[in-house]
């Protein structure tokens, strides 16, 4: 089955690039990462050692234009996990097509939420152990969206997500995750990013966001706070005090070296604190190496996560 699917993906990427030139239009492209970690994971005083894939990725996207001022895209990415039996080491990830000119983008299929997008790159150990989603509600990806985002206006980008009732993970409810951006999530263009962002009824939760990150000479700061509340369950709807998280996280430059730290609070639920590096070989290579504590108020034993790996994007 694996095989056959693996074959089937090869030959739409080979026919999609063979149609991109045969059209002129923009090229295929071709892309994703594998980052494979060694690490001791001791969880409620167990520990196991793993040789674990974190959000590893293949994808391809493109664009084709249609007019002077419209032009489609796509994008087709699957999770490969490195790790799981091969019978079921793939998942969807983001997989949509939309239109893009002067009015901005809209796009439909499977995506991440704007208020996921919103954060931009504050979290210095995404993907890993000491992702902030262990503690956060909101990093959501659903499969029933439609996705609008405004042209840069000032350097702001409006942006919202309509989730369908359909979504299984929608708890029967139609919800949106709406946000406002300033500036490049990169720091590249622009010294500062931050961004406010909202969801109503998403995956059974109302969740306010706002977020914040900046680069002084060789250091970078960042921080989020959030408030959440269940609103749904079992696609029943819930009473519940919101409750509140906020985040901290610095990164320092030091030649190829980046040393990174992080702190995570969320009420009623815990904390943790993550501190690490990582080396570049060359600009899309790179080994790295953290440390992870989390204090879960549900639970008497830290969970602790040592690991060291090696991250490869194509």
């Amino acid at each position: 089955m694996m095989n056959v699917f693996c074959k089937t993906l090869l030959a739409s990427a080979l026919a999609s690039a063979t149609l991109a030139s045969a059209y002129a239009a923009e090229p295929l492209t071709v892309y994703g990462k594998l980052n494979v970690t060694a690490q001791s994971n001791d969880e409620k005083g167990d520990a196991t050692t793993t040789i674990q894939s974190n959000a590893s990725r293949f994808g391809v996207k493109g664009n084709f234009e249609l007019s002077s001022s419209l032009e489609a895209f796509y994008t087709v990415e699957y999770e490969v996990d490195t790790g799981a039996a091969t019978s079921d080491n793939f998942k969807a990830r983001n997989q949509f097509v939309g239109l893009k000119g002067a009015f901005g983008s809209f796009s439909v299929g499977r995506n991440d939420t704007l208020l996921k997008i919103s954060q931009g790159n504050v979290d210095q150990f995404n993907d890993l152990s000491g992702d902030l989603k262990s503690l956060f509600k909101g990093d959501n990806r659903l499969g029933q969206t439609a996705t609008y985002l405004s042209p840069s206006i000032s350097g702001f980008v409006f942006g919202a997500t309509y989730a369908a009732e359909g979504d299984a993970d929608q708890q029967g409810q139609d919800g949106f995750s709406l946000a406002a951006m300033y500036g490049d999530a990169k720091l590249k263009k622009s010294p500062i990013y931050a961004a406010i962002a909202y969801d109503s009824d998403v995956k059974g939760y109302e969740i306010l966001r706002a977020s914040v990150q900046g680069k002084i000479a060789d250091l970078t700061l960042g921080g989020m706070y959030q408030q959440q509340e269940e609103t749904y369950k079992n696609a029943l709807p819930v009473t519940t005090d919101s409750v509140n998280g906020y985040l901290f996280s610095a990164a320092y430059d030091i030649d190829a070296v980046t040393l990174k730290a992080q702190y995570q609070d969320m009420e009623d639920k815990g904390d943790s604190w993550s501190v690490g590096a990582d080396y570049a070989l060359a600009k899309p290579t790179k080994v790295f190496a953290f440390y992870t504590n989390r204090s879960l108020e549900a639970s008497t034993d830290d969970d602790k996560y040592i690991g060291v790996g090696l991250e490869h994007k194509f």
